[in-house]
């Protein structure tokens, strides 16, 4: 404030258009949720079920999509690890994807499934689409942005992460 003038120019909020707008950010991240969530769950289910991806060599296979981006990655040394047992690597992502997708889902660790789920999108745009030209082809850049909300707020409703919390608040209070 500056001699006593308000700097906000708006208005305030009618009664029901507060609420409204109360509501709508205290959900506003469950869209982002539900998406990321699904879409983790059903990225690691496919992996896991394409008999091609999880084998070492082959069309369709990890170790052949990992070969084939390996001189085009920022890190050509993480695409090298990879490469060391891609199997492994597949399912170690594809596993990780269900497991990041259902703590979204449920609201569950939400921060530190969100964390999971940034680092495997920071992982995969840095070595399988780090070529993409220009950088908004490549889905990975995305998605790693769209966990970033999610580490940063969880999942403040409609989760088990705020039902505990309501549940310590609780047994807080009567233990006053």
């Amino acid at each position: 404030m500056t001699h006593g003038m308000r700097a906000d120019t708006h208005p305030p909020h009618a009664g029901d258009d507060r609420d409204w707008r109360d509501t709508a950010t205290r959900y506003a991240l469950l869209p982002l949720r539900l998406f990321l969530g699904v879409t983790f769950i059903y990225a690691g289910l496919d992996k896991l079920t394409d008999s091609a991806f999880l084998k070492d060599s082959g069309a369709g296979s990890i170790g052949d999509m990992m070969r084939a981006v390996r001189d085009s990655s920022a890190i050509p040394a993480m695409v090298d690890m990879a490469l060391e047992s891609p199997v492994a690597f597949g399912c170690a992502i594809a596993l990780g994807e269900v497991a990041v997708g259902i703590g979204t889902l449920l609201g569950l660790l939400t921060r530190l499934a969100a964390l999971g789920g940034a680092l495997i999108s920071l992982s995969l745009w840095l070595t399988v689409s780090w070529a993409a030209d220009p950088y908004y082809y490549g889905n990975d850049l995305p998605y790693l942005m769209a966990w970033i909300p999610l580490v940063l707020a969880g999942a403040p409703v409609l989760s088990v992460d705020a039902a505990l919390r309501g549940r310590r608040r609780r047994r807080t209070r009567d233990d006053r």
